[in-house]
């Protein structure tokens, strides 16, 4: 098979509408609008929401809380899978990436005391609980807060 003769798989494409093509098509004249009316015109319809110039629901139901717009949101990782790296590493975001354990770094990277870490690893992060920085110096590690 040669690149020119690719095609797509045979009822897995659809020929587009030809609207406004005679009346011989079927969508002739009007293109199947029918006749005039607010769904007829360019751009016609309602936003979505619309409920007929009732109160729409999202103006009805209560609002509450607040959303703070300056949140800073950590990437969290619990110590039991800083077992991965080999003994005296150097284990910071960047390494937590090429591990694949994160996909991302947020604002930051914050460790969690969940589980048992047996390797003696330096650990680079923005944030440490008390539990994950007392597990990490008990393994003969240490933590540095970037």
């Amino acid at each position: 098979m040669k690149l020119h003769e690719l095609q797509p798989a045979f009822g897995s494409t659809k020929a587009p509408k030809r609207l406004g093509r005679g009346i011989g098509s079927g969508l002739g004249k009007t293109s199947g609008k029918g006749h005039k009316g607010a769904k007829a015109r360019s751009g016609g319809g309602k936003r979505p929401g619309f409920e007929g110039g009732q109160m729409p629901l999202t103006m009805r139901i209560p609002k509450r809380g607040f959303t703070n717009k300056w949140r800073k949101e950590y990437e969290t990782i619990n110590i039991s899978v800083l077992n991965i790296f080999e003994d005296g590493m150097e284990v910071g975001p960047i390494e937590l990436l090429e591990y694949g354990i994160i996909n991302k770094v947020l604002d930051g990277v914050k460790i969690m005391g969940d589980g048992e870490l047996t390797k003696k690893l330096t650990v680079q992060a923005h944030k440490f609980t008390a539990t994950a920085k007392e597990k990490i110096e008990a393994a003969g590690g240490s933590c540095e807060v970037i």
